[in-house]
């Protein structure tokens, strides 16, 4: 889900009421970031509050049994009478069995079907009936409904918004099995015909701005590229997938509207802190990017934060920024857990309760390369700053191609500055912050 793939964030068309309900009664972070912008190493993330880099998981490839090892958070609240629910995708390996510091676990092999999936239920795998998605909210409505004296903690992994893929343990794919995304059938259609109003930097960048980016779409327009992805490139995102794409999020929707509706029912409305957020974002085209989602601009690496409920404060943040890593030692933090060093994120409770300005000034975004299963984004490691104000880019395998972006004058990030005399203090001062932060992230 991109930052703005819902009505409140901006989408033109796209209506999600119970989404924007969360919204106007809670916080909504303006500057929330993923710490890496891929499916399997952000869930790792979001579950331990820890960079890939310390929890090891960096790509989407079978990493079944360092999954089992991950520092989870579920651990922790499990062992302070917490009742803890995975429920949906784990997506750490294809392994759908249980991890630790779950009471009820619920999980999709692997990705999951859009429709009639197979899931890991009761020490087993069974075809379900239906969506994925009313499924899985279903799941969670039933274990809030019966819960007891305990307060708990229910993940929702959803699949949605993700198209039908289904990855292979070396983390490609499988070209047989497509990669259509598919709303549920009562949703199907409802947008047809709707266009999406594409970003200024729609399109293939200067090569003298993006290098790297120019140099990655020349080896995806190869002859070979094409012929074995022919099924799966959709370049620069068309309008048909778009709609695809705000038709999945409709069940969403009415599974966040359905699940607030449970937790209102039980009596624990008034006691309970609902957190969206997302695992990467998905380009429209910006750039001359579409299913890459991986690389470091804002499409891709921005995310939707919403957080609602008890004594929350309501309003957007939009001064100093969120990394993924915080929401960890956030939900630790709200529970009243102590929070152990385990954690690399810090808690963002005193802003959501008292709107306390955040402490942290910098995002730091690593992404580790992987020829599998996009051959044309080998080599494309990078690390990353960003603060209210600048991105810096910096390209591990590539020389003299770094970026820089004043992304409050140019949201866009059509300017790289890098090479500008006038911002050579700024590039000394983020580089000099990007050593610091990506030792932190490493432990060194």
């Amino acid at each position: 889900m991109r930052h703005d793939e819902w009505s409140g964030g901006g989408h033109p068309y796209l209506q999600t009421p119970a989404l924007d309900a969360l919204a106007s009664n809670g916080t909504v972070f303006e500057n929330a970031y993923h710490a890496t912008p891929l499916c399997s190493p952000n869930r790792a993330c979001l579950l331990t509050g820890q960079y890939a880099s310390r929890h090891g998981i960096i790509d989407n490839s079978a990493r079944t049994a360092a999954s089992r090892q991950l520092d989870l958070i579920s651990v922790q609240l499990q062992k302070n009478g917490y009742r803890t629910a995975h429920i949906g995708k784990w997506h750490m390996g294809n392994d759908p069995t249980p991890r630790p510091g779950y009471d009820y676990w619920v999980c999709l092999p692997g990705q999951g079907k859009a429709n009639n999936s197979p899931i890991f239920e009761n020490g087993k795998i069974e075809l379900s009936k239906g969506h994925v998605t009313d499924v899985l909210t279903d799941r969670a409505i039933r274990f809030v409904e019966n819960a007891d004296e305990r307060p708990f903690f229910c993940y929702i992994g959803h699949k949605a918004i993700h198209p039908d893929v289904q990855q292979l343990d070396d983390g490609g794919v499988d070209f047989d099995a497509g990669s259509e995304f598919r709303p549920a059938p009562r949703h199907f259609g409802r947008y047809n015909g709707k266009s999406f109003p594409r970003a200024t930097s729609f399109g293939v960048p200067e090569d003298r701005t993006k290098p790297v980016v120019r140099r990655l779409l020349s080896i995806k327009d190869s002859p070979e590229i094409k012929s074995m992805w022919k099924a799966f490139l959709d370049p620069l995102t068309s309008d048909h997938t778009i709609q695809r794409r705000a038709e999945m999020m409709l069940a969403v929707d009415e599974g966040i509207g359905r699940l607030v509706g449970a937790v209102r029912k039980s009596g624990d409305l008034e006691n309970t802190i609902f957190i969206l957020t997302s695992d990467n974002g998905y380009f429209f085209g910006e750039h001359g990017l579409s299913i890459e989602r991986r690389l470091p601009y804002q499409e891709a690496i921005r995310a939707p934060l919403i957080v609602s409920g008890a004594n929350v404060q309501k309003g957007p943040i939009d001064r100093g920024v969120v990394s993924s890593i915080d929401i960890p030692a956030t939900i630790l933090d709200l529970a009243g857990c102590s929070i152990p060093n385990t954690v690399q994120g810090v808690s963002v409770r005193s802003t959501l309760t008292r709107g306390a300005r955040l402490s942290r000034k910098a995002a730091y975004v690593e992404y580790y390369s992987h020829e599998i299963p996009m051959p044309w984004t080998v080599g494309l490691d990078y690390r990353c700053l960003i603060d209210d104000k600048y991105k810096l880019i910096v390209w591990l395998h590539h020389e003299g191609v770094d970026e820089l972006y004043n992304i409050k004058k140019d949201p866009n990030e059509m300017n790289n500055i890098i090479q500008d005399p006038r911002y050579a203090n700024m590039l000394a001062r983020m580089r000099a912050r990007l050593r610091a932060e990506t030792a932190l992230a490493f432990d060194i």
